[in-house]
C-alpha cells in the first residue's frame, strides 16, 4: 500500500469573504486578473502558514508579495492570522533600500512551502522572471524528503 500525499491550499486557511478581499485587493491595486489573483493570494496565505513555524528564512517572490502586502493590509484578519498559526504577530521587516528577494531566498521559501504540506504554484515563484520554484528539480519527490 502506498500512501499519498494530499497537499493543501493556502486559501482553506481563510474564510472565502476575506479571501475574496485580499483578491480584489490584488486585482484593484497590483493590476492582476482574477485567476492569477487568487493563486497569488493562495500563495500568500501558504507562505504566511509556513513563515509562522519554518525555521528557514522565508522570503516571497514577486507575485507572491503583492498578495501578502494585500493580506497584511486587512490588518485585524491579518493579526488574527498570526495568532492562531503563530501564537504571535508575524511581522513584516522589509530590508532598507530593498534586495535580499535573490532566487536562493525564494526557493528556499517554495521548499519550505511544500514541505509544509500546501501546493506550490510554480509559476509564481520567480525573481526577476527566473523560476525559483524548482518544482520538478527532485524528481517529483515532495520537498524535505530525501
Amino acid at each position: 500500500m502506498t500512501a499519498t500525499l494530499q497537499l493543501r491550499a493556502g486559501r482553506d486557511l481563510v474564510g472565502p469573504e476575506l479571501f475574496k478581499s485580499i483578491v480584489q485587493f490584488v486585482v484593484t491595486h497590483f493590476g492582476q486578473d482574477s485567476e492569477r489573483a487568487e493563486r497569488q493570494a493562495d500563495q500568500a496565505l501558504a507562505f504566511a502558514a509556513t513563515a509562522a513555524t519554518t525555521t528557514v528564512p522565508m522570503v516571497p517572490s514577486d507575485d507572491v508579495d503583492h498578495a501578502l502586502h494585500a493580506f497584511i493590509l486587512h490588518t485585524k484578519d491579518y493579526a488574527e492570522f498570526c495568532q492562531e498559526h503563530a501564537g504571535r504577530m508575524l511581522h513584516h521587516n522589509p530590508r532598507l533600500g530593498g534586495g535580499g528577494r535573490t532566487v536562493e531566498a525564494v526557493t528556499t521559501s517554495a521548499h519550505a512551502i511544500k514541505a509544509a504540506g500546501f501546493v506550490v504554484h510554480d509559476d509564481l515563484w520567480t525573481v526577476n522572471g527566473e523560476n525559483a520554484a524548482q518544482c520538478d528539480s527532485d524528481c517529483g519527490r515532495p520537498y524535505g524528503r530525501h
